[in-house]
């Protein structure tokens, strides 16, 4: 009898760990903030979201030819947190050697202006070495860098904000990161509903030049049916070579 009870009480003590186990299996996957299916947006709710730069950098391949990549399978990192707390514009400081960190909003159609632009000639973003290329850049005059938004001006009329302003190739701020502005454009152009928007700039180490952006859109009210992408915008200019340590650049 004494035989039996030790065994019952040893293979209780096994389900016991298994079933800690099996918890523990469970929180460990929560806490990865799988993607709700039925919102597309991550499970945790405790606290805001954090993009794919910020948390994992190593995630962004170095440029092998293409313009841009798409990321998390097109779904923006955004959770139900970002959903019921973000509201407005939001620029990060500022780190040590002044570069531009995340920008992201909740946008709807009456922040787009209607006003004059701003001149921001007297900004130069970090990697700002500046040089014209005829025939290779296709803007008149040929310069090779933009003060590129990471808000689009057009979203929010954001324009003389250093926090908001990197040094950007003129192909991806107008030609590679403007495709993906417009989709915002035309859909709070078209709605009266909100997007929630994210940009982040991509520094290695202690480079100066952003190496692109991460850009993430979703339409709220109906939970990313209109609006929805999540990519990564690679900072080239076809036709040139870029030292993004300092920015330099030269013909290829």
């Amino acid at each position: 009898m004494m035989k039996k009870n030790n065994t019952l009480i040893i293979i209780l003590a096994l389900i016991s760990v298994l079933c800690i186990a099996g918890a523990g299996i469970i929180l460990l996957l929560g806490d990865r903030g799988d993607n709700d299916a039925g919102t597309g947006l991550q499970q945790e709710k405790t606290h805001g979201s954090v993009s794919l730069v910020y948390s994992d950098p190593d995630v962004i391949p170095d440029h092998s030819g293409e313009d841009y990549i798409i990321l998390n399978d097109g779904i923006p990192c955004f959770n139900e947190w970002d959903i019921e707390n973000i509201t407005g514009e939001h620029y990060s400081e500022p780190d040590q050697l002044g570069r531009c960190g995340a920008a992201y909003a909740i946008l709807d159609r009456s922040m787009m202006p209607t006003g004059e632009r701003e001149d921001i000639g007297q900004i130069k973003p970090t990697g700002w070495v500046q040089n014209k290329y005829e025939g290779i850049v296709d803007s008149e005059p040929p310069y090779l860098f933009n003060r590129s938004h990471l808000i689009a001006y057009a979203l929010t009329g954001q324009n003389a904000n250093e926090r908001n302003l990197i040094t950007g190739t003129r192909y991806m701020n107008a030609v590679t990161q403007l495709y993906w502005e417009k989709k915002v454009m035309r859909y709070l152009d078209e709605s009266d509903n909100h997007a929630l928007y994210r940009v982040t700039p991509l520094f290695k180490g202690d480079e100066l030049l952003a190496r692109g952006v991460e850009m993430e859109a979703y339409s709220v009210e109906d939970k990313g049916a209109s609006l929805c992408f999540h990519v990564f915008v690679y900072n080239i200019q076809p036709g040139i070579v870029l030292d993004y340590s300092t920015g330099d650049n030269r013909a290829e």
